[in-house]
């Protein structure tokens, strides 16, 4: 009879159980580890979702059974405090890692490495208080985020300084609503308790990171020092790098909500606590988290109160040229714009898995093109990463790999958004260079126009779809709304002025040689049912 172990068994006592189950254990003891954080902190994380869980918690687990790191991580959850309760302090703070890999194995580890977890916001005195408090203490060195891009947001989508942040500056720094109004009070209380350094380190998925953390921070305390709240003297120190810094990052791990087909197998190998969470908040967490065996973080190495050896955990410590390099080649080349391609044409094509579209050889063919052909000509070697291998790794392992859930309508959200990034950026260096002609591209425009068809809402087989949320998404549908399939109709007439739009795509499609491409491989996508796909075979036979 298979017996079951929990991850809040003792794993120091119960090893042979664990390794029953497949799962490894760590060798020091969690109880030494949370005594020695709450004496001297180093390390707080905001935002404990399954990216902490799957990535941080690994490197801080890594540092700690190599002796580097006498410490562990305390986890601020500002966002949903069924987290904190149900998943966190239910199960010791523990958390089960599962790598899944692509020909089916998974490789499970039990991290210990989480000292403690707090809801931090003001509705919550006690941990309130406690995070004060570990924030004045002068080892603190590092204090880390994945919060979302959102998470960072103070204004509205005109520029403006939202309901939110305008209350929190109102009311100063004794009970703010908002995440960074929070962080900039605790700031505030370590500055009043010593001018303690400290590096404020943004791991969160988008292109300057923590140029965008300090902005949101130096706003809220300059609204702050205009209302009374602050003194000259606490800008002086936020903007100080020898006090305050704020690193750049490059992070790159796809980790989606826990699979059932994890629990499962999870539970059959002798794993008890393998339910998933769902919260009334939508958060979707479960005692274990799968992710992929690929990763990388680069790390701008600028931490002024000194910092873990981030480094004997695979953290890639750069300068911060090298960290925008690899931060580009990803975003511009090697990951997103194909992620894009492949959520443009999965949409339209009604496929609901990234893996599954990996096993059509047309759309492998079009991310070789946008990726090997059209982007590693303009890429920045950044050095520390091999650009052709990491498409290489993207291509063969990550994006197959049917034990990572991913799908299409999740990537193709914001997609306008992510247009002058995820093209245009590549389309600039085309034009920048003068043994490069943009002209020369076919890849990138099909999926721009890839994209229009998309934004029709109807599917390759003629059935109508719901496109994912994105804030342009009325603005943008309203130019293709009255065309039907297979009527002709004035491609020009319903492109041009999206095409013209530099603030969507980064430059004037028309002035660069583009323009006219994308409304012809429109107008072959709009003939009729198939279509798309017709026209991507087609592409992709002219250019073999």
């Amino acid at each position: 009879m298979l017996s079951m172990v929990k991850i809040t068994t003792d794993y120091l006592k119960n090893k042979a159980a664990f390794e029953q189950a497949h799962i490894e254990v760590p060798t020091y003891d969690q109880a030494n580890l949370r005594l020695a954080t709450a004496a001297h902190p180093q390390w707080v994380h905001f935002g404990g979702g399954n990216l902490f869980r799957a990535f941080h918690a690994s490197i801080a687990n890594k540092l700690i059974e190599q002796g580097e790191l006498k410490t562990g991580i305390i986890v601020a959850e500002t966002y949903d405090e069924d987290v904190v309760k149900d998943i966190y302090q239910a199960y010791n703070n523990r958390i089960l890692r599962v790598v899944t890999k692509a020909d089916g194995h998974f490789d499970q580890s039990l991290f210990a490495s989480v000292a403690d977890a707090y809801f931090f916001n003001p509705s919550h005195a006690v941990e309130w208080q406690q995070m004060f408090e570990i924030f004045n203490q002068k080892s603190l060195q590092v204090v880390t985020f994945s919060i979302t891009e959102k998470g960072y947001n103070l204004r509205t989508v005109n520029g403006d300084l939202n309901e939110l942040t305008k209350a929190d500056l109102k009311a100063g720094p004794e009970a703010p609503k908002g995440n960074m109004a929070g962080l900039v009070a605790l700031l505030y209380s370590r500055y009043q308790h010593g001018h303690y350094p400290l590096a404020l380190l943004s791991t969160d998925n988008f292109s300057q990171n923590g140029d965008r953390l300090k902005d949101s921070v130096v706003t809220i305390a300059k609204g702050w020092q205009a209302n009374g709240f602050v003194d000259d003297g606490f800008l002086t120190y936020l903007e100080d790098p020898q006090q305050i810094s704020f690193p750049l990052s490059m992070i790159d791990r796809i980790t989606p909500n826990p699979a059932e087909v994890v629990g499962e197998k999870l539970t059959a190998e002798g794993f008890e606590d393998a339910t998933i969470l769902h919260t009334p908040k939508h958060t979707n967490i479960a005692p274990f988290t799968n992710t992929e065996e690929a990763h990388y973080l680069v790390v701008e190495d600028s931490f002024p109160n000194g910092r873990p050896a981030f480094e004997a955990a695979g953290v890639i410590m750069a300068d911060r040229d090298t960290v925008n390099d690899a931060d580009e080649m990803k975003v511009t080349t090697c990951l997103n714009p194909l992620h894009t391609a492949l959520a443009i044409f999965g949409s339209v094509l009604g496929y609901t898995s990234i893996a599954d579209e990996l096993q059509n050889p047309d759309l492998v063919a079009l991310l070789k093109q946008i990726g090997y052909v059209e982007g590693l000509p303009v890429v920045t070697d950044p050095k520390v990463i091999n650009p052709k291998q990491f498409i290489d790794q993207l291509i063969e392992k990550r994006l197959p790999n049917p034990y990572i859930p991913d799908t299409p309508q999740r990537i193709a959200t914001d997609t306008s958004q992510k247009m002058a990034i995820r093209y245009g950026v590549t389309i600039k260096h085309y034009v920048e260079r003068a043994d490069l002609n943009p002209v020369t591209l076919k890849f990138i425009p099909l999926t721009i126009a890839a994209w229009f068809r998309y934004l029709m809402a109807i599917g390759d087989d003629g059935q109508a779809f719901t496109p994912s949320p994105d804030p342009m998404l009325t603005d943008l549908q309203a130019y293709v709304a009255d065309i039907k399939l297979g009527e002709a109709i004035d491609v020009h007439a319903h492109l041009k002025t999206v095409l013209a739009n530099s603030a969507i795509f980064g430059q004037d499609l028309y002035q660069v040689g583009l323009g006219e491409k994308v409304e012809a491989y429109f107008a072959q996508m709009i003939a009729g049912k198939g279509a798309v796909k017709a026209t991507l075979k087609s592409a992709l036979m002219q250019h073999a």
